[in-house]
């Protein structure tokens, strides 16, 4: 057990406990004018504290261990996103949460991600980097992928499910995909997107009203608000403008701490979580973002390390899911507050409020961990 934990990435659990104290201030910051949320910082340590016990935990437990049992993994997964669809009380428009004792909440969703990872890995890693077939891999690779996709759209989360693809690409990246099918998919991709936004503007009439009667009127909102910013109205783009405003007042150096005037008067919604990167830039200006930016390269730039040095490529597929995800959330929880993405409910990793969130992130950390500590028992897993 001491030989495992001497295995530990150090230089992880720094920028770790680097990412904490972040967090720790400034959901404190982004709560401190806000009744009832008074110990959301508190939580946050909380939460890191049993995350830590988990991913620290994670190095003794091979990882080979979850890509046996991915058939199982991903069925759980499953179960649960039905369950959650069809049980679960509507919050903010969508059925994703399940209530926990104590006031608490388990997004299913959060951890699917994780399921999703292991899944693709072992179906890609059965193929030991030949290039994958179309039919006997790549098919039943995007089915696997699919049924969780559906399951979290109609919930709706359309922030997660989107992940789900970027987690695929990022792993099929580095799958040994033969280019023409490269090629192919790029050009499914963006035939997709410029179909959407054409019949989104054709008919963005009928798909308001088809939403609205469906109480799903936010995202017609979400989504108009992007791509027609001219002509949408100031409901659609309140939080997009008021967070770029929000930014841009902090400059160089920011308005220091505790001093965010948006934040203080109640402008950008949810502070402490989708939108705690506004807060950061408004109090601590562009050094303050930039140094946050650093930390995520640095946790990335690690794990990038530890992925070239796996001789089991299931190992390095793991953490290639995981970058993807990582990555992907920071790109688009940061680009939704300065106008580049669409406002989904996607929290910045690490820093944003989520017990959920935060506690599944601390477990990927914690298979990264365990996917270092277990290379020189290679064996292919059948």
């Amino acid at each position: 057990m001491i030989g495992k934990l001497k295995k530990l990435d150090w230089g992880m659990l720094l920028i770790l406990l680097a990412l904490m104290v972040v967090s720790f201030f400034i959901v404190r910051s982004a709560t401190s004018v806000t009744p009832g949320y008074e110990n959301y910082d508190i939580k946050v340590l909380i939460f890191y504290g049993i995350g830590f016990v988990v991913a620290i935990s994670l190095v003794l437990i091979d990882y080979r261990v979850l890509l046996k049992s991915w058939l199982f993994l991903y069925g759980l997964g499953i179960v649960l996103l039905v369950v959650v669809y069809l049980t679960a009380e509507e919050i903010n428009g969508a059925r994703a949460w399940f209530e926990l004792p104590g006031g608490l909440q388990f997004q299913p969703a959060e951890m699917v991600k994780i399921i999703l990872i292991i899944t693709v890995a072992f179906l890609m890693g059965r193929r030991q980097g030949e290039p994958l077939r179309v039919r006997q891999d790549l098919l039943v690779i995007a089915v696997v992928s699919f049924v969780p996709f559906v399951l979290v759209v109609i919930q709706p989360d359309l922030g997660n499910a989107i992940i789900y693809l970027v987690i695929l690409l990022g792993m099929l990246w580095i799958g040994n995909v033969r280019y023409l099918h490269v090629l192919l998919g790029l050009t499914m991709v963006i035939g997709a997107i410029m179909l959407f936004g054409y019949l989104f503007n054709s008919f963005n009439t009928e798909i308001y009203d088809y939403l609205n009667e469906h109480k799903k009127g936010h995202w017609h909102e979400r989504i108009n608000g992007f791509i027609n910013p001219s002509e949408a109205s100031a409901n659609e783009v309140y939080q997009a403008e008021k967070a770029k405003i929000a930014i841009s007042s902090g400059g160089l150096t920011g308005d220091g701490y505790l001093q965010g005037d948006s934040k203080n008067r109640g402008f950008i919604p949810y502070p402490y979580s989708d939108a705690i990167f506004a807060v950061i830039g408004e109090e601590f200006g562009f050094q303050g973002a930039a140094v946050v930016l650093m930390l995520y390269f640095l946790l990335i730039y690690r794990m990038i390390i530890i992925a070239f040095q796996c001789f089991d490529l299931r190992g390095s597929f793991i953490i290639v899911g995981i970058i993807s995800m990582y990555v992907f959330q920071v790109y688009q929880n940061i680009g939704m507050m300065i106008g580049l993405m669409p406002i989904t409910g996607i929290t910045l990793p690490f820093i944003s409020y989520g017990g959920t969130s935060l506690l599944l992130n601390m477990l990927s950390i914690g298979i990264v961990f365990s996917v270092k500590a277990h290379q020189e028992k290679y064996e292919m897993v059948e």
